[in-house]
């Protein structure tokens, strides 16, 4: 009888034809004591021990009477899958976030980074923008749609995963190689998007619809070792270190794909006049230089979307003052746009050092696929639109590719539409106090509003015809 009125209660009047209302204010509570109390298990990677969250969030589903199972390369590093059922007339959604986080370095913290204290308005800890947020609310969705008995044509899968702070192997990669039947879906939705707070309201709301790939590359130079008192033309060192100048100053060739070239077009809508002109400007053959060149000095993000990038990260050379060394080595990190034909990059790079004392070696990093782009026609990305457009009336809603590299790969590889979503920040708090900063702090109001984002979209795509009134 409860559970009928605690259902009469969360399914108010539609506020449309497709998705069921929630009462939110009654529901914060819950949302943020789950938030704070993972943030407050302590699952720094390295070592990881996200069983130890896995174990919470076990607890939290069997109360429900949701059956869960859990998959582990590692006993300590375990993955975690509920299920929803729906009536299975359309492929399931999924909702993913990782419970593992960065290390800490504690003495920059104000207050205890896995206290999960609540100080100014925000909930600081680490793991508060990456990934526990995501996570809470993907839990608290779980419950919601358990709680209301609402009829779905999807089954709705929430997955908890390890390793996705440099350890994909134990999570993402493991479920998709080993256990992809307990995850398979039409859509998935996990982390990387945001929301943009300007003058005081959410003004850009990004959804990651495609990302780079990595792909590093070693150099090693090899010459003859000697003293250093005598010049030698075969300097492994001297060698190295042109191969890397010749790199670093290498500007890769533009391209736009669908997601950048509609990301350019809508940030030119809310941008300066200025900027406005520079974000036009570079689908325009005599100002794309000029932009180009502004964006490398003064943005790179925006600048590396719009190119494979070559970054030299790591120079390794000689051991005393006095001896050239024999040997000399470096690490370009290389993030490669989707539809990048990387032998032909990597034979471009050979061309440009054009050096035969220095050895070009590809590295396994991880070891994403690459992948195409999700579609921005999708029903899923569509419902995200207007998720976005009902919470944020005067926001605009842009595809995002992002620069980094997300586990969402192994699920695309695997055919999965992926979606990026995120909490809204300003930039200041999203540069200053973001993920993997010293400080990491979310404000309490943007988880609320992410669990609204989130259950807005998921709702209406997984939700039955029947139930919708239709």
């Amino acid at each position: 009888m409860m559970r009928l009125i605690y259902a009469a209660l969360l399914l108010c009047p539609m506020l449309s034809a497709q998705v069921p209302s929630v009462r939110w204010e009654s529901q914060h509570a819950e949302v943020l004591k789950l938030y704070r109390d993972l943030i407050q298990i302590d699952t720094s990677s390295p070592p990881g021990n996200e069983t130890r969250a896995v174990e919470y969030l076990q607890k939290v589903f069997a109360a429900e009477g949701i059956p869960t199972k859990t998959f582990a390369v590692d006993p300590a590093r375990a993955n975690l899958v509920a299920r929803i059922k729906g009536n299975g007339r359309k492929r399931p959604i999924l909702l993913m976030a990782h419970t593992d986080v960065v290390s800490v370095q504690r003495e920059k913290w104000p207050v205890d980074p896995f206290g999960a204290v609540i100080k100014d308005g925000y909930v600081w800890g680490r793991g508060s923008n990456d990934d526990k947020d995501k996570l809470a609310a993907n839990l608290m969705i779980m419950l919601l749609l358990k709680r209301s008995g609402v009829q779905l044509d999807r089954d709705v899968i929430f997955l908890a995963e390890s390793g996705e702070e440099g350890d994909s192997q134990f999570g993402a990669k493991f479920m998709a190689d080993q256990h992809f039947d307990e995850i398979n879906a039409e859509f998935a939705l996990t982390e990387t998007g945001r929301a943009v707070i300007r003058n005081g309201e959410v003004a850009i709301v990004e959804i990651e619809t495609a990302e780079k790939v990595p792909h590093p590359v070693h150099l090693v130079a090899t010459g003859v070792s000697g003293h250093a008192s005598r010049p030698r033309v075969d300097n492994a060192v001297v060698h190295l270190a042109g191969a890397v100048a010749k790199l670093a100053a290498w500007q890769t060739p533009m391209r736009l794909n669908d997601t950048t070239r509609t990301y350019f077009e809508k940030l030119a809508t809310v941008s300066s006049a200025e900027d406005a002109a520079r974000y036009n400007g570079l689908s325009r053959a005599d100002r794309t230089a000029a932009a180009q060149q502004y964006l490398a000095v003064n943005d790179p993000f925006r600048y590396s979307m719009l190119r494979t990038s070559v970054v030299p990260t790591i120079i390794k050379a000689g051991y005393r003052t006095n001896v050239i060394p024999s040997e000399a080595e470096a690490t370009i990190d290389v993030r490669a746009l989707p539809d990048e034909d990387m032998p032909k990059f990597f034979a471009e790079m050979k061309r440009i050092i054009n050096d035969p004392a220095v050895k070009f070696e590809e590295t396994d990093f991880g070891a994403r696929p690459t992948t195409t782009p999700s579609r921005l026609d999708s029903e899923m990305y569509l419902a995200l639109e207007r998720s976005a457009k009902r919470l944020y009336p005067r926001a605009t809603v842009m595809p995002l590719m992002g620069t980094g590299a997300t586990d969402m790969a192994f699920l695309r590889a695997k055919g999965v539409q992926c979606y990026g979503i995120g909490p809204a920040t300003t930039e200041q708090d999203y540069v200053n106090f973001g993920a993997h900063s010293d400080v990491e702090r979310l404000p309490e109001s943007s988880l609320y509003s992410l669990l609204e984002f989130t259950w807005n979209a998921v709702a209406e795509v997984a939700l039955s015809n029947a139930a919708a009134g239709k």
